[in-house]
């Protein structure tokens, strides 16, 4: 027999960790299937779990699709962003939430893959811890934008000191955001970077 679980809206806002806007454009765009229950939605949690596996981003080793592929798939653009973190709940998490709200997401789980796939591919933005091992964030920082200089930057952290504050705004990073982030925080941040 088929999983016939419904979830309540509040229930897919904690499930998916977006926020009510997101979930309505999701439903808006037909990406989601949702039922009207009164005042309510409803929606199936196959469906919603079908969607996401659709939504997977790429990276973590596995080859990317060409650039000239992701970048033009109906004759629009969306928004290319790169998520370096050692913590693969952190990237996860990251790269879920953006492919919700709409954009293309590679992950690298550090500094070195991370600079790999920039000369590969180009990207709309950067999101990167601070703290990894082997090459920090502010090192893969200043080698990215030797790749593009007005490349928007967005820092996440655990570790945040006055000094690395400060060099982030010296390098011009568009955001600084401290863990533990809420998701709105990162979708508000993201798109501010891109001026969107």
């Amino acid at each position: 027999m088929m999983d016939e679980t419904f979830l309540t809206t509040e229930e897919v806002l904690e499930y998916l960790q977006v926020n009510l806007r997101t979930v309505y454009r999701l439903i808006k765009a037909g990406k989601i299937p949702a039922v009207r229950v009164g005042r309510q939605w409803r929606f199936r949690k196959r469906d919603i779990d079908a969607w996401l596996d659709s939504q997977r981003p790429r990276g973590g080793g596995t080859r990317a699709t060409p650039a000239a592929a992701v970048r033009q798939p109906s004759g629009t653009t969306r928004p290319r962003v790169l998520v370096v973190d050692d913590e693969a709940s952190i990237r996860d998490l990251l790269a879920k939430t953006l492919a919700l709200a709409e954009y293309d997401v590679d992950v690298a789980p550090d500094g070195r893959s991370a600079l790999e796939r920039m000369r590969m591919y180009p990207y709309d933005l950067l999101i990167a811890d601070l703290k990894m091992p082997g090459m920090d964030g502010l090192t893969v920082i200043r080698e990215a934008k030797r790749y593009r200089a007005d490349l928007p930057v967005l820092i996440i952290t655990g570790f945040s000191t006055e000094s690395s504050a400060i060099e982030a705004v010296n390098l011009g990073v568009a955001g600084y955001l401290t863990k533990p982030f809420r998701v709105p925080q990162v979708l508000a941040a993201a798109a501010k970077a891109l001026g969107e």
